[in-house]
């Protein structure tokens, strides 16, 4: 459906945040999607755009213009916003059963949400999907549906942030069974919702915790990797993957180094193109979030870098480099992705294609 000629309204909740304005920045220019509604807290609810979000506004390109206008919604008034919308993409900032709450409640007016949220990532019937490597995993989505009682509505959610930098390789290289990985990721402020104005101690520091990362980076892809069954999603249990996640003085670009052990005896070349060559759905169907190629292998010694590369095919690639033998292990690698786009708005949005492209979204 890469030529989807009936545009979908949207509304996006949570607006006012740094996730939710990436959101606000792809989709003033989507083909296929058109923000049609923002909520936010009550305290924003009513404000215009540009209100709410006047000094706090952090992409690099200006508020569109149609978008600064809107004003915004109070994101608990679950039946207004979702009677002018197709679907919601959720970026709310509250706790998780909040989060769980209201996105269900979403679902239930027959309205499906594609959440960058961690809420509902570990919800046995709610889909976490890397378009590219576990599209299959919408199939759950009927059974969810019946446990919502619905029709329409639905919760989709995409992974983490820390985890695209390796978990698309180690995807490509199930072929060669990699059963055991470390992964130190290296991860940039604006995964905290902030920049250098608002994290001044950040500047020339490192933070050797980020809450609940570390689980996450360690958890998140055993799901990703998983089967249905039974009407839920069965994490794998093939694949042992321990992590550290360090805060760095960096505003876009998760870096993670990653050692792996492999069942298989690939050589250097054979896992080159097997990274290079792996593509998904996204790619047969050009949606329009898609990278031509997910994933690309450096060979010069000292890339990736995040100056350099970290907005490889508009943030929504992943660039590898440094692939070598390792003394203790099989093999290690160096990763970087765009932690705003690819890991969290950039991924929702290529999710929202996907259930587009799928079926599962459609005009009300």
């Amino acid at each position: 459906m890469s030529d989807q000629s009936v545009r979908l309204d949207v509304a996006v909740l949570g607006a006012t945040g740094m996730v939710g304005q990436r959101f606000i920045d792809i989709l003033s220019r989507h083909p296929w999607f058109n923000v049609k509604a923002l909520a936010a807290s009550p305290r924003s609810a009513g404000l215009t755009y540009k209100e709410a979000v006047k000094g706090r506004w952090k992409m690099d390109d200006p508020i569109p213009e149609d978008i600064a206008r809107l004003t915004v919604r109070n994101v608990n008034d679950i039946e207004a916003v979702s009677k002018d919308v197709d679907f919601v993409f959720s970026a709310v900032d509250m706790t998780k059963d909040e989060i769980k709450r209201i996105e269900d409640e979403y679902a239930k007016t027959e309205t499906p949400v594609v959440s960058n949220n961690s809420a509902h990532r570990w919800t046995p019937d709610v889909p976490m999907v890397i378009p590219e490597i576990n599209p299959h995993h919408l199939e759950i989505i009927p059974f969810q549906q019946k446990r919502l009682g619905t029709k329409r509505g639905f919760v989709a959610v995409k992974p983490n942030c820390s985890i695209q930098s390796y978990a698309p390789v180690l995807s490509a290289w199930m072929p060669f069974k990699p059963y055991e990985v470390i992964a130190t990721t290296y991860q940039a402020i604006s995964g905290a919702g902030k920049n250098f104005d608002e994290w001044p101690e950040m500047k020339g520091n490192i933070i050797p915790y980020i809450g609940g990362e570390e689980e996450k980076s360690e958890k998140e892809p055993l799901r990703i990797w998983g089967r249905i069954e039974n009407g839920q999603i069965v994490p794998s249990e093939d694949i042992l993957i321990t992590s550290q996640c360090i805060r760095v003085p960096v505003l876009y670009g998760h870096t993670a180094a990653v050692f792996v052990k492999l069942k298989e005896n690939p050589g250097k070349d054979e896992l080159i193109r097997a990274m290079e060559s792996f593509k998904g759905i996204p790619q047969e169907r050009a949606l329009p979030s898609a990278p031509s190629q997910f994933i690309r292998y450096m060979r010069e010694d000292d890339r990736p870098q995040v100056t350099q590369d970290v907005n490889y095919e508009n943030g929504m690639g992943v660039s590898i480099g440094r692939l070598r033998e390792d003394s203790v292990y099989d093999w290690k690698f160096v990763g970087l992705s765009h932690n705003t786009m690819r890991g969290a708005a950039g991924g929702a949005v290529l999710c929202a294609e996907l259930l587009v492209s799928e079926g599962y979204i459609q005009n009300k």
